[in-house]
């Protein structure tokens, strides 16, 4: 069984930044090979307009397809089910797959939509990556404009639905593995703080709160979540089931340049073998949520086995397996340590290390 194509969600309003993010994210793909799936919408597919003329070396043009209405929840046998089916029967296949909704749309019954006949087998959800407009947010509004997504709403002939931006920001919510807080050099630190404290106690348990400027974060935050969401629909209930469309034009200020990934950093920590592999893994958990660490990932050795242990950590959720002999590698323990800056890298060494 060849293994499932990752397929990553990304959700928000107008304006949140979505497009940024998808943007940033494949200038910075470090090879990886990404198709992206937008919704063409309103003014005849801006987004992929704007993405096809980005010049990105392994963004070629038959790797951005649009889906042809609006609301990509309604039309999922009709549109996105023979989309995907198209991207998946391809002879070079692609690494993974970026879904960007029109900010109107639920996103759980996308997310369902992977369980379909014929790519339930193929495809999986790798992740739901829901982007909030910080500052909107912060100041008890969903959005920067909302006459622009009330304009949007009124232009979509495709939509069955009128879902209050209240319930459907819930719904937003509800659906994600990330959250992505954008915007937030627009607020001060003890603001921002508290937005990310909120949105944590609002969403899921495990669900990664992360703060970014101009939608940039590493792929390797992005990417390579693992959530499986289509096996997990009870956990992602919607408010309600009705609802509306919309796309994306960042009106944000257009200094990606400066803003990098200084907001994030990352080390490595090297240990002994460790006797005992569960005990280990649930200490790693512990050290993740002690210090918020978004990703960890690397190879233990365990005393009395060849193999090396392969071990990744998305939040608190950590998996391993053991993958090969470490052959001519020394025998140590080595982990990549990934997380928002300003981790307290001393105390997080000490931690692993005991």
């Amino acid at each position: 069984m060849p293994a499932k194509i990752p397929a990553t969600v990304v959700t928000g309003f107008l304006g949140a930044g979505k497009t940024t993010l998808i943007r940033h994210l494949l200038e910075n793909a470090k090879g990886k090979r990404i198709a992206l799936v937008i919704n063409e919408f309103g003014d005849l597919g801006v987004d992929g307009g704007i993405l096809k003329g980005c010049g990105i070396e392994n963004c070629r043009d038959e790797d951005v397809v649009e889906l042809s209405n609006g609301c990509i929840c309604c039309t999922v046998a009709d549109d996105f089910i023979p989309t995907m089916e198209k991207l998946l029967d391809r002879d070079e296949p692609v690494d993974h797959i970026v879904i960007e909704t029109s900010g109107l749309a639920l996103p759980q019954p996308l997310i369902r939509a992977f369980n379909w006949p014929g790519i339930s087998t193929r495809v999986t959800v790798d992740g739901v990556v829901t982007v909030v407009d910080g500052k909107a947010v912060a100041e008890g509004r969903f959005a920067h404009d909302i006459a622009a997504i009330d304009a949007q709403r009124a232009a979509d002939d495709g939509l069955d639905h009128e879902t209050p931006l209240s319930e459907l920001f819930e719904d937003q919510i509800a659906a994600a593995d990330m959250i992505v807080v954008n915007k937030t050099d627009l607020l001060d630190p003890a603001e921002a703080e508290a937005l990310v404290a909120r949105l944590k106690s609002e969403a899921r348990g495990g669900v990664q709160v992360v703060r970014a400027t101009m939608g940039a974060l590493p792929v390797e935050v992005l990417l390579g979540q693992g959530a499986a969401a289509e096996a997990d629909m009870e956990a992602r209930h919607e408010v309600h089931h009705h609802h509306d469309h919309d796309d994306e034009d960042d009106d944000h200020h257009d200094a990606a340049h400066h803003h990098g990934h200084d907001e994030f950093e990352g080390f490595v920590v090297t240990r002994a073998e460790v006797t005992d592999p569960k005990a280990f893994a649930a200490q790693v958990s512990e050290v993740i949520r002690a210090h918020d660490i978004l990703r960890l990932k690397g190879f233990v050795a365990v005393a009395g086995k060849p193999m090396r242990l392969t071990l990744q950590a998305v939040g608190p959720r950590v998996d391993t397996h053991f993958d090969r002999p470490f052959g001519a590698d020394p025998r140590e323990t080595r982990l990549v340590v990934i997380g928002e800056a300003g981790l307290d890298r001393a105390a997080i060494e000490a931690a692993l290390a005991a």
